[in-house]
């Protein structure tokens, strides 16, 4: 987004000095589905990147089968709130730079627990990585929170942008993914709740592309999540949605409007990962959880014709906008909000 340098001061920085977005991606079937992410935009802005482990690849799939895609940055209280609606183009023909740039742009601290780096570049199921770019086609921002009531100022891309487009799909069928327990959606709604954060509702807007914004009020009513919304929500009407609290806690079904209400109709809650229940687990996972990832990766590796990559034994220096970020956060990227800690 070159253009995008225009973007005032205080929206650039957010988007530079974050770590965590909403990323959302589209089904097959329509829906509209929103996970936090580590995101690094490249080094001129033209891009906003997110990965996902080649472990578990359904965002990327997703975003490869359909390139529109929605980004939310949220800045520090009194911040910009940011809005992006992109073009996404899957990066996996070179598995061992996206491992490398992963790591330069994250780190590895924020979730290490401890490990250090000799035995944490070991976790070939976290750090072979499909990274995917994303090209922001709008940008939509509120100087803060409390003006979300009111319309976003908004950039759009020039009419004549050209986008990327993705890394040809590899042969074969999409390696199925692991099993893994699966509780009443009600019990996982409690969990969600517990973590005294308000969840993200994901609807695809006029032109499709799916657009996280977090309620200002979520409650469960009977089968059904009452929401209020801000009244600035770049999306009208309901339609498929999806709600998440930080992305573990993830429930589909159908939303509709109310007056002021949104009522989301639960059909089912997602799979829950494992790596994401126990942020510890990402880096030293047991043994069950460690044969499923390897499995995964060692058959989605043969599908592209690569090997698994060979992770650096030192780490690769930080990018700039990495140091920006940790200039923020004293440290590598941290885990998202509401996350229960081991033992917490």
């Amino acid at each position: 987004m070159s253009g995008g340098r225009n973007l005032p001061e205080a929206v650039l920085k957010v988007i530079e000095s974050g770590a965590i977005a909403e990323f959302a991606t589209v089904s097959a079937a329509g829906v509209p589905i929103d996970t936090p992410v580590y995101y690094f935009p490249s080094d001129d802005l033209t891009t906003l990147d997110v990965a996902t482990g080649l472990s578990y690849p359904a965002k990327a799939e997703r975003a490869r089968r359909n390139p529109k895609v929605g980004m939310l940055v949220e800045g520090r209280p009194g911040e910009p709130v940011v809005s992006v609606r992109g073009r996404a183009a899957v990066r996996d023909s070179n598995l061992e730079a996206n491992a490398v740039r992963y790591l330069a742009e994250t780190g590895f601290e924020g979730i290490s627990f401890g490990v250090p780096w000799s035995q944490a570049r070991n976790a070939v199921w976290y750090w072979t990585r499909m990274i995917i770019e994303v090209m922001p086609e709008r940008i939509m921002w509120w100087d803060n929170a409390a003006a979300m009531n009111g319309p976003p100022q908004i950039w759009n891309a020039p009419a004549d942008q050209g986008y990327p487009t993705s890394d040809p799909a590899p042969p074969g069928k999409v390696s199925p993914a692991a099993e893994w327990k699966q509780r009443p959606w009600q019990e996982i709604a409690a969990d969600g709740f517990a973590r005294n954060v308000q969840p993200h509702l994901t609807l695809c807007d006029e032109d499709g592309y799916p657009l996280p914004i977090r309620a200002l009020s979520c409650e469960l009513i009977g089968d059904r999540f009452k929401l209020q919304l801000p009244a600035g929500a770049p999306w009208k009407g309901g339609g498929k949605a999806t709600l998440t609290f930080i992305g573990l806690e993830t429930f589909v079904g159908d939303a509709t409007v109310d007056g002021n209400t949104i009522w989301l109709t639960v059909e089912r809650a997602l799979p829950q990962h494992p790596l994401m229940q126990d942020p510890a687990e990402v880096l030293r996972p047991s043994d069950a959880v460690r044969t499923k990832l390897l499995a995964r990766l060692e058959e989605e590796v043969r599908r592209r014709g690569q090997s698994i990559p060979k992770i650096p034994e030192s780490l690769p220096e930080p990018t700039r906008i990495a140091l920006v970020r940790r200039q923020s956060f004293g440290t590598s990227a941290p885990l998202a909000e509401g996350t229960n800690l081991p033992g917490s």
